[in-house]
């Protein structure tokens, strides 16, 4: 097989030619993506304030000092309030590409070496930062607050295992942003984020056992929260980390898939 093309009446040697290492990853353009998503108003005011916000609201509640695993209710809440943040943060993240094939740009990216791969994870890792700021706020928030109480080894644990589980969340919004056309990502995830909060036993306690806790069992947020909240309570169940790994490998498949195949400018 030829190694050479007829371009302009010349001979180019195509393997000549630079190929990208690590399938084009860059941390330029890791860079532009961070600031871009800190520069969105929309995403700081309800990612971020949004969430330390409703823990301030929670906090006159009664029984905020009764005693949960090595902490108390109030440490409880803090994690899960955290985790939500968290997720809105990271499903914004992955949802601006649908605004990218609104203007065209993932068309651009498609004549470039960069790799579907590649891209998704530049996208998870500015999921991962922003996730990590706003797990960040709200356990600021629960300092200034006072109120909750838990060993500081199982603070950090829990906002370190609420950030990896953001991974999940970054998938989700990019594989929404490949099948949602514009600005309607947000408006799809925003409302289904806070509709599997409140089923899938972060922002409400569901008793375990019911008909109610076994629906949640089957929620993208029931096994991360789980995982998030297990330094503190001392539980998890093999299959609250089975169902988060399922769901990451579903939202990263979805996301490789619809991104192999699309051509589109919506």
């Amino acid at each position: 097989m030829s190694t050479t093309t007829a371009t302009m009446g010349s001979t180019v040697d195509v393997t000549s030619r630079n190929v990208p290492r690590f399938g084009g990853f860059n941390s330029t353009m890791l860079g532009i993506e961070l600031r871009r998503m800190l520069r969105n108003r929309r995403t700081i005011i309800f990612t971020l304030v949004f969430p330390a916000a409703m823990f301030f609201a929670f906090g006159g509640q009664s029984g905020w000092d009764e005693k949960v695993g090595s902490g108390n209710v109030a440490a409880y809440i803090l994690v899960s309030m955290a985790l939500y943040g968290a997720a809105l943060t990271a499903a914004a993240g992955g949802a601006m590409v649908a605004i990218e094939r609104s203007l065209g740009w993932s068309r651009s990216l498609r004549l470039t070496p960069l790799k579907p791969a590649v891209y998704i994870l530049t996208k998870a890792l500015v999921a991962l930062t922003m996730g990590a700021i706003a797990v960040t706020v709200v356990n600021v928030a629960g300092i200034v607050q006072g109120k909750p109480s838990m060993p500081v080894g199982t603070w950090i644990a829990c906002a370190l295992l609420t950030v990896v589980c953001t991974l999940v969340f970054a998938a989700l919004g990019v594989f929404i942003g490949y099948l949602v056309p514009g600005e309607n990502a947000m408006q799809v995830l925003g409302p289904g984020l806070a509709l599997f909060s409140f089923v899938g036993n972060v922002l409400i306690p569901i008793t375990e056992g019911t008909t109610m806790w076994h629906v949640a069992s089957f929620t993208p947020m029931f096994g991360v929260a789980e995982i998030a909240r297990s330094p503190l309570t001392h539980e998890l169940p093999w299959y609250a980390v089975l169902n988060a790994v399922v769901w990451l490998a579903i939202f990263i498949g979805g996301a490789a898939w619809r991104m192999s195949k699309d051509t589109a400018r919506v």
